[in-house]
Order: structure tokens, then C-alpha cells, then sequence
């Protein structure tokens, strides 16, 4: 039950930073918006160190610098595919994407599920395409190009999420700070290369910040789940985001929500239900 609440704050966590991060690349360069934000995060994991603890082992050190590099792809790919939009359709293809490759690994890795979780986890597989459903009248439909990058965030985010799990689980937030301190050099280094393709408009500050505050509470929240409970199940219960997302969507950027949508929302509350009792 605790990571399944774990796995829910860190779930309605990145919904809210991607929605954030998605409107912040909408009124600059994705880069000059997550410029913002990889620092925020790390500011925060810095601060939580005194508090969780941290170590800094070979092992820790290596898997954090794979997430780190995972995470500097996942941010510039998700905030540039909600910035394209429809974020109500991309980003739920961005969640399932994300919740299959750590399901794989955590099943792979010798994890076993009770009769619940056997019927749960599929019902949440299936929450996150019917969230997805639905184009409609009076629906944007994707171009291929923010289709492409919504499978490459979400398998970039998959990457991050399974190599977070890989660190040693007495490393306390030592994986994070590493990773995002990584993301953090990669993304800046790669605004240095492009600086005189990012024209001249000037970021959200406050909107971008708070993403990548959002995104390190919500990567920590994971972490604790994956910790306290199994991969493939904590995984999918994160990857429920795009509910928020297209919540937020809905009430400030007047989005439709289709049936279909609201028939998702509805199946996630059941999987969650059943994965509770797993």
C-alpha cells in the first residue's frame, strides 16, 4: 500500500511537471525551458540530501549517469511534444510507451503478482490507451513528427525510470543527484552548441522552474516505491500521469476530454483498486 501511494504522488507529480514543462516550451525553445528546469530539480535533490542520506558507490555512480543521460532526452523530448500538442492524445502515447519497458524488466527480474494484480495490471495497461482514445470532431490530430517523439520520450522516460530502479537501494538519493546533475551538463552543453538557434524569447521562469521542481518530487517518489514495492507494478500505477495532464489540459487550455478518455479515467480508479490488493 505505501508504494502504491508512492507510486500515485509520483504519478499526479509528473502529470502536473509535464503539463508545466509542455506550456513553458510552447512560448520559447524547449531548451531554454528545460535550461530552467534541470537546475531547479537538481537545486531540490541537493537540498534533500541532508535529509535521505546519500551514497556515492561505483554502482550507484553508473547507473545514475545512464538515468541522467536518459533524463536529458526525456526532457527535451516530452516538453518539445506537448509543446506540438495535442497534449491530451501525446502525452497518454508518451505514458503507455513508458510503463511497458519497466513492466518487461520487472517480470523479467523474477517478480510474480497475485490474482489482483494479474487482472489490475492489464486493466492500468489498458487505462492509459483508452486515456489516449478518441480523436473526435474538433480534435487536433498529431503529425507524425510529435508521434515520433512522443514513443522517443516514452522510452526515454522507460530508460530512466528502470535505471533508477538498477541503483543500489541503500544509495539513498545519491542516483538522483548524479542523474541530474548529468541531464543537467548534458542539456546545457547541448544550449551552448545550439545558442544561436534558440532565439530570442525569453522562457517562463517561474512556469519552467516549477516543472523541474515537480519532475524531482516525482522522481523521488518513484524511487521510494520501486524500493518498497514491485517495478512492474509501481511503474504502471506512474505511468496513470497523463490523467492529471489531460485534466489540467482540459480545465486551462479547454481541451476536450472524449468518452473514451473518461472511460479510461474510470478503468485507472479500478486498477488501482486491484493493485492495492496485490
Amino acid at each position: 500500500m505505501i508504494a502504491l501511494l508512492l507510486a500515485l504522488g509520483s504519478s499526479l507529480a509528473y502529470g502536473c511537471a509535464d503539463f508545466l514543462g509542455g506550456l513553458g516550451a510552447r512560448k520559447a525553445h524547449v531548451l531554454r525551458t528545460v535550461m530552467i528546469a534541470a537546475p531547479a530539480s537538481l537545486t531540490v535533490e541537493l537540498m534533500l540530501w541532508p535529509f535521505l542520506g546519500a551514497s556515492f558507490a561505483p554502482a550507484t555512480l553508473a547507473w545514475g549517469a545512464a538515468s541522467g543521460v536518459a533524463s536529458a532526452a526525456a526532457f527535451a523530448l516530452l516538453y518539445r511534444t506537448l509543446a506540438i500538442g495535442p497534449m491530451n492524445i501525446l502525452s497518454p502515447v508518451t505514458a503507455l510507451v513508458s510503463a511497458m519497458l519497466p513492466v518487461g524488466v520487472g517480470l523479467l527480474q523474477g517478480e510474480h503478482l497475485g490474482v489482483a494484480g494479474l487482472i489490475g495490471l492489464p486493466l492500468a495497461l489498458a487505462a492509459v490507451v483508452l486515456v489516449s482514445a478518441g480523436h473526435g470532431a474538433g480534435t487536433t490530430r498529431p503529425s507524425r513528427t510529435a508521434l515520433l517523439m512522443a514513443l522517443g520520450a516514452g522510452a526515454a522516460i522507460a530508460l530512466q525510470l528502470v535505471f533508477l530502479h538498477q541503483a543500489p537501494t541503500d544509495s539513498g538519493v545519491g542516483p538522483l543527484i548524479i542523474g541530474r546533475a548529468i541531464s543537467s551538463a548534458v542539456i546545457l552543453a547541448a544550449a551552448g552548441l545550439m545558442y544561436r538557434r534558440l532565439g530570442s524569447e525569453k522562457p517562463a521562469y517561474a512556469m519552467s522552474a516549477t516543472a523541474g521542481v515537480l519532475d524531482s518530487v516525482a522522481n523521488l517518489l518513484f524511487l521510494l516505491a520501486a524500493r518498497s514495492g514491485d517495478l512492474s507494478v509501481v511503474a504502471v500505477i506512474t505511468a496513470l500521469y497523463p490523467a492529471g495532464t489531460v485534466l489540467l489540459a482540459r480545465s486551462v487550455l479547454a481541451e476536450r476530454i472524449h468518452r473514451g478518455q473518461l472511460i479510461g479515467l474510470g478503468t485507472a480508479a479500478v486498477a488501482v483498486s486491484l493493485l492495492a490488493l496485490t
